[in-house]
Order: C-alpha cells, then structure tokens, then sequence
C-alpha cells in the first residue's frame, strides 16, 4: 500500500498581513484576509467561520433500512433528502449532539451510535467540521423539530438510497459522505442487514 507523502505538509505557504469582520451573526463569521498567496504576491481571502460543529447521523434499521428526512433547504431554494443532521456547540461533544440530532428530527434514540468520520465540509473557504455517526439499535420516539425545520421522515431500503446517491437525488454533503461509508461496509460484508 502507498502511503501518502507527508513532507512539507504543514508548511503554510499563505501569509496573512490583515484580517477583518464583515459579517457575524450566532451561527457564522464572515471575515476577509489581506494575504501574501503562495507566489508571493498580494490578495484577499474570504474565509466563512462556522461558530459551531455539524454532525450527521445516520439511522439504520434493524432490518437494515434506512430512515432519512426531507426538508426544503432555503439557500437552494429546494427540497433535500438528508440524514439527520445540525449543530453541536463547543462544549458539547460530537456524539452527544449527534444523539440529540436524531432524537429531535425523527424520534428515535439509538441504542449504538458508531463514529463514521471527521470531515471538513467546504475547506477552500470555509473551517467547518462535521462528525458523522451512524445509528442502530433504534427505539422509536416522538421528535421535536425546531421551528425552522418543517421535516418529513421516510424509511427507505438500501437499493432505493444508494440509488438516489448514484443519480443525484441527495446531494447533501454530510449525507453523501455517511451513505458511502454504508455502502462499503454493505460490499464488503454482502450481507443487506449490516
């Protein structure tokens, strides 16, 4: 197996001379760098900092299918199909939001919640972090969505999911990245209730 090439990696070709806000609000920081770029000369970058971690679950039946939410995302202007997913604050861990995430959008608390991945969402001008979990073991509950989420959750099974990926349907990062590490565990144990 090749491993990567880890020379030079954490030298920071970049110099930042100046940086300054120009939008906050509770969620996100909008701020504009005066740079030094790698060739040396002078440029601005707009960096968007998320005030706080994403997380994504993925909840996964005990026969194997799959529950996802659809809501209409504003910044489209369209509807989504999505695991569910949303904010952690700081001094809440990962995992724990992730089990209030599920709870909230569908109802469910998970018996077992596997930590899929670390991902940064959109790193050429963002420092969002999102950590995905998949959930099994599932016991049904009433959710509580905010009052911004108008969701609707649906159970799918794997061939239907895994077919909206291939052709584009979900689209959601976070969802994407979770149902790629669901099908390579699904191939690699061939088994349709893993």
């Amino acid at each position: 197996m090749t491993r990567p090439n880890r020379e030079g990696t954490n030298h920071n070709p970049w110099t930042k001379l100046s940086s300054r806000e120009i939008y906050a609000n509770p969620w996100i920081e909008v701020r504009e760098d005066q740079v030094l770029r790698p060739d040396g000369q002078p440029g601005i970058y707009g960096v968007v900092h998320f005030k706080n971690k994403a997380v994504g679950v993925l909840p996964v039946d005990d026969d194997g299918q799959v529950w996802l939410v659809g809501q209409y995302r504003y910044p489209l202007n369209a509807f989504s199909w999505e695991i569910p997913e949303g904010g952690g604050l700081d001094d809440e861990a990962p995992e724990e939001a992730a089990r209030r995430e599920l709870r909230e959008e569908t109802g469910f608390t998970a018996g077992e919640l596997e930590f899929l991945s670390r991902s940064h969402l959109s790193n050429s001008v963002s420092d969002e972090v999102a950590y995905l979990y998949r959930a099994t073991a599932l016991t049904p509950g009433e959710s509580q969505p905010e009052g911004t989420e108008q969701l609707q959750v649906q159970r799918f099974d794997w061939p239907t999911v895994w077919q909206m990926v291939l052709d584009g349907t979900i689209t959601d990062s976070m969802s994407v990245i979770a149902l790629l590490h669901e099908g390579v565990r699904r191939a690699s144990t061939q088994s349709p209730r893993s």
